[in-house]
């Protein structure tokens, strides 16, 4: 079967398969090797898969304590759940609840957990989105993936001292984009300033 016409529940299994050989403790790198993959469109929702995917792979390749192919088991389960332009029409980026799944994933948090983790993604998804509304519209996954991505590997370092490899940010998919923002997207080539993963 063609890549492109591979089903969304397809596409996300071969993105967790992707994953599992990947090395890198750089969210970004890994989400790079697998975004460039022909079966990860521009936009699209296997990428409430593929983000959070990608920071729990750099987080276990950087040292984090998970079991990495259970974590991307129960990440696909939940990024499934999400449709698709969720950012424009739940008021929610799907790589902000990717990302947030990731976490109470590592941290084991359900919804009667009664300790500090209970919050501790809603914070991280709230740093996301309020630095992803900053930007403005229109969605762009790729865009909304490096802030996500950037935000939870500045999240691990504080929370449980897993330095995650880091690096300047330059968009690749420009040109692939309809949409893209240009110069006001701070991921941009042609912008003056580059945003690295704090």
């Amino acid at each position: 079967m063609d890549a492109t016409e591979l089903s969304v529940p397809d596409r996300a299994h071969a993105i967790i398969e992707a994953c599992e050989g990947q090395e890198s403790a750089n969210p970004v790198e890994v989400f790079w090797a697998v975004e460039s993959l022909p079966f990860v469109r521009m936009h699209g929702p296997e990428h409430h898969v593929l983000d959070g995917a990608a920071f729990l792979t750099a987080f276990r390749n950087a040292g984090g304590a998970i079991d990495l192919p259970v974590a991307l088991d129960a990440l696909v389960t939940r990024g499934l759940t999400m449709p698709g332009a969720i950012c424009g029409l739940w008021g929610v980026c799907g790589s902000a609840a990717s990302v947030g799944a990731a976490l109470a994933i590592i941290e084991g948090t359900g919804p009667l957990t009664d300790d500090a983790s209970w919050g501790s993604h809603m914070e991280l998804t709230a740093r996301i989105l309020q630095a992803e509304s900053r930007i403005g519209g229109p969605r762009c996954c790729k865009r909304n993936a490096f802030v996500a991505l950037q935000q939870a590997a500045s999240y691990a370092r504080a929370r449980f001292g897993v330095a995650m490899e880091s690096g300047t940010i330059v968009c690749r998919d420009c040109a692939r984009n309809a949409q893209c923002l240009g110069e006001r997207c701070p991921f941009h080539p042609s912008g003056s300033e580059r945003r690295t993963l704090a």
